[in-house]
Order: C-alpha cells, then sequence, then structure tokens
C-alpha cells in the first residue's frame, strides 16, 4: 500500500498539488454496475468549494469533476476509477518568498524542503495544502451509494469555533448543516461562531474548531481489528485532512476521569434485538461497531496562514527574516471541512463493509 493510499477493499489513491494543472484521486476496487452520478458528485464538491461564503476563502475554482476512466454509460465497469478536478483559482506570485526559500510557520514547508530535497512544489503548500481533499470528497461521494446500502447515514456538523460551542446534535438535529454559513445547525451558536471567525479575519489572524460526525446505526462487527480497526482506520483518514489535531471517539478524552460503571455502554433487549441503552463509547467496540451510531469529534487547529507579520527563516541562504503572507486563505477550517470529513466517514465505512463481507 503506497503512502498515499487510503483503504484495502476499495482503495483511495490521493494525487496532484495545490497549484499544480489538477488534483484528483484513482479508486480501486468498486464494485461494477455501481451508479455514477456526476452531478451528484459535483454538488458535494460545492460544499467544500473556496469562494462560497465570506467567512472563507475567496480563491475562486470551479471544482467540477472530470472522470476519465472507470465509467461508462453512467455506471462503474469494474475498472480503477480516475477523477479530476483542474485547478484555476491559485496566484504563483503570491508564493515567490516560497521560491526564494522562506518557510511559513506553522506549515509542512521546511520539512518538505528537508525530506524532498527541495524539489517539492511549495505553491500553497504544494502536496500539504487541503486543495487535495477535493479527491477525498469524490471518493467520498461515490462510497455513500455503497454505505447506503447498508442503510447507513452519515452527518458532520461544526460543533465548535474558538470559543464558541454548539450542544451535541442529533443525526435528525444536524441534517440542515449545509443550510447554515458556518455549517453549525443552530440560529444561536452560527451566528456567535461567524462573528468569532470575522473577529479573527480582522485582527489579521485565524480561528479552529471542532467537527463532529455522527451516523445512524452501525453493523454490528464492521471493521477489521486488531491494526483495521474501524477506530484507527477512521481515525487514519482524519488525521489526513490538514489541519486536524485530534479525534475521539465517544466519551473520548473525558472517559479518563470518570468510572467504568458510568462508561460502560449497559445492553437490552429492545422490540426483540440486542441493542446498548447508551453510547458512551461513541459506536465502537474492540475496533468494532456494536449496533450503535458512529459519534465522533475531529478538533482543527487555526489555519497557518496569517496575515500579520512573523519571524522565520530561509532554507536555502540560512539566516533569520520576517514574512507576511499575500493570498486568499480561510480565517477558518471548519465549515469546508465538514463535507471532507463526511466524505472520508463514508469512504472508510465502505472499504470496511467490502473487506468484512457486509455486502
Amino acid at each position: 500500500m503506497s503512502d498515499n493510499s487510503l483503504g484495502r477493499g476499495i482503495v483511495m489513491v490521493s494525487f496532484g498539488e495545490s497549484h499544480g494543472p489538477v488534483v484528483g484521486v484513482l479508486i480501486d476496487g468498486l464494485p461494477p454496475g455501481l451508479k455514477v452520478n456526476e452531478d451528484e458528485i459535483n454538488r458535494w464538491l460545492e460544499l467544500r468549494r473556496p469562494g462560497t461564503s465570506l467567512i472563507t476563502t475567496q480563491r475562486r475554482e470551479e471544482d467540477k469533476v472530470e472522470i476519465l476512466s472507470g465509467v461508462y454509460r453512467g455506471f462503474t465497469t469494474g475498472a480503477p476509477l480516475v477523477a479530476v478536478v483542474k485547478n484555476k483559482g491559485g496566484v504563483d506570485s503570491f508564493y515567490e518568498f516560497a521560491e526564494e526559500g522562506w518557510v511559513r510557520p506553522g506549515h509542512a514547508d521546511y520539512p518538505a524542503y528537508i525530506k524532498y530535497k527541495g524539489y517539492n512544489d511549495p505553491r500553497g503548500g504544494g502536496r500539504f495544502s487541503a486543495r487535495i481533499t477535493a479527491g477525498y470528497v469524490i471518493a467520498g461521494a461515490i462510497a455513500s451509494q455503497i454505505v447506503g446500502k447498508l442503510g447507513v447515514e452519515v452527518i458532520a456538523y461544526t460543533r465548535r469555533i474558538g470559543e464558541v460551542m454548539c450542544p451535541e446534535l442529533t443525526l435528525e438535529e444536524a441534517r440542515p448543516r449545509y443550510s447554515y454559513e458556518t455549517r453549525c445547525p443552530h440560529k444561536e451558536y452560527d451566528s456567535a461562531m461567524i462573528k468569532e471567525i470575522e473577529d479573527a479575519r480582522k485582527a489579521g489572524d485565524t480561528v479552529g474548531g471542532i467537527i463532529e460526525v455522527v451516523s445512524s446505526e452501525l453493523p454490528v462487527g464492521l471493521g477489521q481489528p486488531v491494526f483495521s480497526s474501524l477506530d484507527s482506520e477512521l481515525s487514519k483518514a482524519y488525521f489526513s485532512i490538514p489541519a486536524v489535531k485530534g479525534v475521539e471517539f465517544g466519551k473520548g478524552f473525558s472517559a479518563s476521569v470518570i468510572r467504568g460503571s458510568q462508561h460502560n455502554d449497559q445492553y437490552a433487549i429492545v422490540n426483540g434485538k440486542i441493542k446498548p441503552l447508551t453510547n458512551n463509547a461513541g459506536g465502537v467496540l474492540g475496533g468494532m461497531g456494536f449496533g450503535a451510531p458512529l459519534r465522533a469529534r475531529i478538533a482543527f487547529k487555526p489555519i497557518s496562514s496569517i496575515y500579520r507579520p512573523q519571524t522565520t527563516v530561509n532554507v536555502k541562504e540560512v539566516k533569520e527574516g520576517i514574512i507576511r503572507l499575500k493570498g486568499m486563505h480561510d480565517p477558518c477550517p471548519v465549515p469546508r471541512a465538514v463535507p471532507i470529513v463526511e466524505a472520508l466517514t463514508y469512504f472508510v465505512l465502505a472499504d470496511m463493509a467490502v473487506r468484512g463481507g457486509f455486502l
């Protein structure tokens, strides 16, 4: 398995750079006869596309999918599916500092320069840009059809931005998230979060937050312990999103300060079926689904591209200096990351379903 791939039953291979000709994805292992609707994929891409809101970057990208192989007359053929999105909105002149050797604090510029011996594409972060997540979304849009056959729905929503935190929402309560600018489906908290983002932007700064993902009940036994457990595979996928710094399931870190009698999800017979009475485990036990909904939280750091002067170094000349960034950057990564989290969740669930023989 390559370092740019995810999954084993269904494999996603990500490719492209921020300012290259395209970003895209190769998906191998899709069953033949799966309907592929480009309009539906484009609807997903529209949800993460830049320039659609005053609280996101104003970089203009059309973000229309172009499928190059693996689909014939609207259905998968069983061959590898290759899909791309063209890059059009990047301005190379904003990254002259990178060509000169100046590295941005908080970005991967310095370790990338060392690892790839200076041959990496530094424009817009290159391979380390959130721009590559367009490919994740394409793969997730297709995978959602596979997961739909299991009767599982996945929804992500903005739980927190900066100091503003929304209460935990049910699947039904979270469903209208895309009707709100911050993707927090609660009018009061959405307004407060917008202010939090705007205050940071006016200060030439950025702000982070938390996305929560919730699903309908997962199939019992979904997951491949021990090294491909459901939560470890989901965590790997989430950490492939730039700016993600933390992942927790169910009670997460708060489980460390309560007792087992408070954390255990006890069972009962409900309408003739075995059901957990609570979901402190977040839908996963022993790396497998146990009949409860998935419940996870993904923490995003503030975007590293800020408009304040910062001290840094030039790796080519080995000298110190001050860097002042130009360009178009998100003041907060969270709103545009909601569909990315959903897409990766669907992809991992589809891969687990294929590997576990659930389809």
